[in-house]
C-alpha cells in the first residue's frame, strides 16, 4: 500500500506546472516600449493542429509556437512581416506606430498537400490579453 501511494505521489509531482519565468511575468504586464512598438503573437490552446510551427519576423527566425504559447516582440515603428517558415506560406504585413501594442493571433493547420499553414490576424486588445494570460512565453526580442 505504501509503495502504491509513493508512486501516486511521484506521478502527481511530475505533473506540477513550473512557475512562470521573470521574462514571462514582465511580458504579461503589457507595458509599451518608449519610442518602439510591441507585437504580441499568440497561438491559442486549443488550436486546429497541435503540431509545432516555426515563425519568422521580417527576415529573422523567431522560434517555434505550439498551442498555448506566445511571443513578445519590441520593434521599430514601421512595416513588419510575420510569416511561417519553410513550407508554411502563411504571412501578414503589419504597420506599427511607436508607443503602441498590437495583438496578432496565429492559427496553424495541416493542409491536403502535407504542408502546414499559418493564418495570422490582428485581434482586439481584450481578446489578445486574455489569450496571452492563458499562454506561456516562448520567446521575444
Amino acid at each position: 500500500m505504501f509503495r502504491w501511494l509513493s508512486v501516486a505521489a511521484l506521478a502527481l509531482a511530475a505533473c506540477a506546472q513550473l512557475p512562470p519565468s521573470p521574462q514571462e511575468i514582465d511580458a504579461k504586464r503589457f507595458e509599451p516600449a518608449p519610442g518602439k512598438a510591441v507585437i504580441y503573437m499568440v497561438r491559442e490552446l486549443p488550436d486546429i493542429s497541435r503540431e509545432a510551427s516555426s515563425v519568422m519576423l521580417d527576415d529573422d527566425l523567431m522560434g517555434t509556437t505550439y498551442p498555448g504559447t506566445f511571443f513578445r516582440w519590441v520593434v521599430a515603428p514601421g512595416r513588419h512581416r510575420i510569416r511561417g517558415f519553410a513550407g508554411d506560406a502563411g504571412a501578414m504585413v503589419i504597420d506599427v506606430l511607436p508607443d503602441r501594442i498590437y495583438y496578432v493571433q496565429q492559427t496553424y493547420t495541416r493542409g491536403f498537400t502535407g504542408f502546414g499553414q499559418s493564418f495570422f490576424r490582428l485581434v482586439p486588445e481584450p481578446y489578445g490579453r486574455g489569450a496571452i494570460l492563458r499562454s506561456e512565453l516562448v520567446g521575444g526580442r
